[in-house]
């Protein structure tokens, strides 16, 4: 925004110009590991507790007093702004709301706008605004760590309105964001409500209450018992024909992979079922196996393209399978650990680590091949839909859970996912609750689907909200407010009154070009590796004031700190700190 497109009354300035003579845009300051103390009473406020827009309080770290002011720190104020100077993001900004004895790092820059500047909140909210963080960005430097100098920061100009229009802006802003609030902290109750209904669900679903009418109307069907009974008696025939095309082939007999018998459980619990349901487990389900640990160390190689997908643990969600981060092995190798194939039928269980007893569906559009951390467990003769969502039910999941071995990283072992209860219903009743649960989990899943596009555009306001603040389209224009030239002229001529009442010079901070810069002609340094060069020209370790005139910086301090911080931070540079705070030689450590 320049000169003809700001708002009437409008100026640009940068922040030094509209900092009162009473305020203050510093950089934190230097506070090593050796400075600190944790019994100290000065709390060192850290990055991690600026937010955009928020203090975020999450640090715990002190120093003394005495070490506060051996080192000369500037100690915080209330209502100060702090902006970090390094990610993330770069540069946000917030008001710093306490009271007491407080310093801040050297990667936060401080700016008290003083008692006649500018309004502190209406700055704060222009930093956070996206026209001033996209200028943060490109004046933003380093090669190992993104940061924004001092000096950079107070090269941006910022959109000035009149004082009293600042006021206005804040009060729009205030109110707009607390109506934002109110309506995210409603928002972020959808989530937990949809994960509390599908549950809901789910729990009527195994327990039979979810069909209590469709069975008035279905009682003549098949019971779960007797489904148990045919399956045992279809996989005995199946079993005796398999036997005879091996023997006629003159190979081996197949292994058996079920249970001959029906397994009598002893739940343990009392359970309120139907009479038609029964209780058993998925070892007479189902064929559970996995991928061997040997497998995997003897035969397999992941890739990052290939032939075969691997679903590994990450894959498998509560529910879901997420597609996102896939490795691959060639057909050849999976051809030949048949065992551990998916093709699209089986049930999917997490079995070691932090997503132990995750369940969903293998995916059916391709073959996939399992990692050695999930478990495929292939059934027979029932919905694999209903194990499934019985699995994700609190019954199926504790049940499961039962079993997890209590050590640091929780596990199952395939003999225990067999052992696993199942409450069983009949199979056309298993069909109908899958056919419910759908239904129902589809309304939930629209309703999430809304939500999630409520909340992206609600996530975008705050930015739109700054935008038209800052082009002077939030709140009217007053023609009678006093100009933001006049109080920009009114700081200037207090500052240079002040100026000529001191008349104070200050030779630690401002080093003057000697007559050995000017032989040279040296021209400034422009990224670190031309700054060390720089240094290794006058033999490697040098004072901060010979090193500031070889580097050609005296009017830009500011990259100087910059470039002795990268030096420290990579380990190149040492930078002593001496007793009374101030760096007395700069080393190449390399």
């Amino acid at each position: 925004m320049r000169g003809k497109e700001l708002p009437e009354n409008w100026v640009e300035a940068s922040i030094s110009e509209f900092i009162a003579n009473d305020g203050i845009f510093i950089d934190g300051d230097w506070v090593e590991s050796k400075d600190q103390d944790v019994n100290g009473d000065v709390r060192l406020i850290q990055l991690a507790d600026i937010g955009v827009g928020e203090f975020r309080d999450k640090s715990f770290r002190f120093l003394t007093s005495e070490k506060a002011k051996e080192l000369k720190c500037t100690f915080l104020n209330e209502g100060d702004i702090l902006v970090a100077r390094m990610p993330d993001p770069l540069g946000r900004a917030c008001i710093f709301p306490l009271s007491g004895k407080y310093v801040t790092v050297v990667d936060v820059a401080v700016i008290r706008p003083g008692q006649d500047g500018v309004n502190p909140k209406w700055l704060m909210y222009i930093i956070n605004s996206p026209k001033i963080q996209k200028e943060i960005y490109e004046l933003a430097s380093g090669s190992t760590r993104l940061r924004i100098s001092r000096g950079n920061l107070s090269k941006i100009s910022f959109p000035l309105p009149p004082l009293a229009e600042q006021k206005r802006i804040v009060a729009k802003l205030d109110e707009a964001f607390q109506h934002l609030d109110a309506l995210k902290a409603k928002l972020e109750r959808i989530p937990e409500l949809l994960k509390t209904f599908r549950q809901a669900v789910l729990t009527q679903a195994v327990t039979g209450k979810l069909t209590e009418k469709w069975r008035e109307v279905n009682a003549n069907i098949e019971s779960a018992n007797e489904l148990l009974l045919r399956l045992k008696e279809q996989r005995a025939f199946n079993y005796m024909a398999q036997c005879d095309d091996a023997t006629k082939a003159g190979k081996r007999k197949p292994r058996k992979i079920f249970l001959e018998e029906i397994p009598e459980i002893d739940y343990g619990i009392t359970t309120d079922i139907p009479e038609s349901w029964t209780i058993t487990n998925i070892e007479f389900l189902a064929f559970v196996t996995k991928l061997a640990g040997f497998e995997y160390t003897n035969y397999i190689k992941y890739e990052q393209s290939g032939e075969i997908p691997v679903v590994r643990a990450q894959n498998v969600q509560m529910g879901k399978f997420v597609e996102d981060n896939l490795v691959y092995i060639d057909k050849e190798t999976s051809d030949f650990l048949e065992r551990s194939q998916l093709h699209g039928r089986e049930l999917l269980m997490v079995f070691i680590g932090a997503g132990t007893g995750n369940v969903c569906l293998a995916p059916n559009d391709k073959r996939w091949h399992l990692a050695p951390n999930v478990a495929k467990i292939d059934v027979d003769g029932i919905s694999v839909e209903y194990l499934n969502y019985y699995l994700q039910s609190s019954i199926g999941f504790e049940n499961a859970m039962s079993f997890v071995k209590a050590t640091a990283q929780p596990s199952l072992s395939m003999e225990t996912i067999r052992q696993i209860v199942v409450q069983l219903p009949p199979l056309e009743e298993q069909k109908e609750i899958v056919k419910k649960v759908d239904a129902l989990f589809s309304k939930a899943d629209t309703i999430d689907t809304y939500y999630t596009g409520l909340k992206e555009k609600i996530d975008k306001l705050p930015n739109a909200l700054l935008v038209k603040a800052f082009r002077g389209e939030l709140v009217p224009q007053d023609p009678e407010d006093e100009p933001a030239s006049v109080l920009l002229e009114k700081i200037k001529t207090v500052k240079e009154k002040q100026t000529q009442e001191k008349k104070k010079y200050t030779p630690n901070k401002t080093i003057r070009s000697g007559p050995e810069q000017m032989k040279k002609n040296l021209k400034p340094v422009k990224d670190y590796k031309e700054f060390l060069e720089r240094l290794n020209n006058i033999g490697g370790s040098a004072t901060p004031e010979q090193l500031l005139i070889e580097s050609a910086l005296e009017k830009d301090v500011d990259s100087f700190f910059e470039f002795l911080r990268e030096g420290r931070d990579s380990g190149s540079l040492d930078v002593p700190v001496g007793k009374s705070g101030t760096i007395n030689m700069i080393i190449n450590a390399d």
